[in-house]
C-alpha cells in the first residue's frame, strides 16, 4: 500500500480472498478511527452492502486493539532482525516486512498450542527446507533465450525474499538493482554483500581493543606511539 486511500481496495480483495480460499466470511473489521475507513463514503458503502460491522477503538486506547498491536510489534522486531543481519539499507523496509510475515506464518506459537498459522489455514505443516538466509549472496542462473556463448551464465544477486504464488526466490541484481524471481539459484548464506564497513570496524575493535586505542601521556596530553 503506497497511500492510505488504498486501504478499502485492499480490504475488498482480502474479503473476497478469505471467502474463496478458506470459505470464511468477514463479519467485523476493527480500526483505530482511521479516516480512510470511518469517513470514506466508499468504505461506508462497502460495509453496508456486505453487512460487515466496522468497530473503532477509543482515542489513545491502543489496548482495545491489543492483538493487532502485538502482532505489529512482532513483525517489526523480526524485520529489524533481518535488517541488522543483512545490513541492507532502510529503504528496503518493504522486503523486511514481507519476509518477516512469510516467516512468522511458519513459526509455532503458544496461542495456537504449538501449531503454526500456516498449518491452521491449510491443514498441513509447513516445510522449511527451502528457506534461505535473507540478504545473503546468491547467483541466479540466466535464461538461455537471448544469451550468447560468451555471456555470463549467472547474475550476482542478493536474496530479497519469497514471491507470492510462486515456488522460487526473489532476488535483486547487484549490478542493475533489478528484481528477478527464479528457482535456479545458488546461495552463499554466510556472505552479505551489503555488510557495512563501519560494522566491520566495530567488530575489529571488539576483537582487538588494545591495537585500536591511542595511549595518551598525562603530562604532554599527546598520543604515545
Amino acid at each position: 500500500m503506497v497511500t492510505k486511500d488504498e486501504a478499502i481496495t485492499l480490504i475488498r480483495r482480502f474479503v473476497i480472498m478469505a471467502k474463496t480460499q478458506f470459505g470464511k466470511t468477514v463479519k467485523a473489521i476493527r480500526s483505530d478511527n482511521a479516516l480512510e475507513l470511518g469517513k470514506s463514503s466508499e468504505a461506508l458503502s462497502f460495509f453496508a452492502e456486505t453487512g460487515i460491522k466496522h468497530e473503532t477503538s477509543c482515542v489513545h486506547t491502543l489496548q482495545q486493539n491489543g492483538v493487532v498491536e502485538r502482532k505489529h510489534k512482532h513483525l517489526l522486531e523480526v524485520s529489524r532482525a533481518l535488517m541488522f543481519q543483512s545490513s541492507l539499507p532502510l529503504k528496503c523496509w518493504g522486503e523486511f516486512v514481507l519476509t518477516a510475515t512469510y516467516l512468522t506464518k511458519r513459526m509455532p506459537t503458544k496461542v495456537l498450542k504449538g501449531k503454526t498459522p500456516f498449518e491452521i489455514f491449510f491443514g498441513q505443516a509447513p516445510t522449511y527446507d527451502h528457506l534461505r538466509v535473507f540478504g545473503s549472496l546468491c547467483f541466479m542462473t540466466t535464461t538461455k533465450h537471448g544469451r550468447d556463448k560468451f555471456q555470463d551464465r549467472a547474475k550476482v544477486c542478493v536474496l530479497k525474499g519469497y514471491p507470492f504464488g510462486k515456488k522460487g526466490y526473489r532476488a535483486m541484481d547487484l549490478t542493475t538493482s533489478k528484481f528477478y524471481e527464479s528457482r535456479d539459484i545458488v546461495f552463499h548464506e554466510h556472505i552479505f554483500p551489503f555488510a557495512v564497513s563501519a560494522k566491520d570496524k566495530t567488530t575489529s575493535f571488539m576483537l582487538n581493543p588494545i591495537q585500536n586505542v591511542d595511549v595518551v601521556d598525562d603530562e604532554t596530553n599527546q598520543a604515545v606511539t
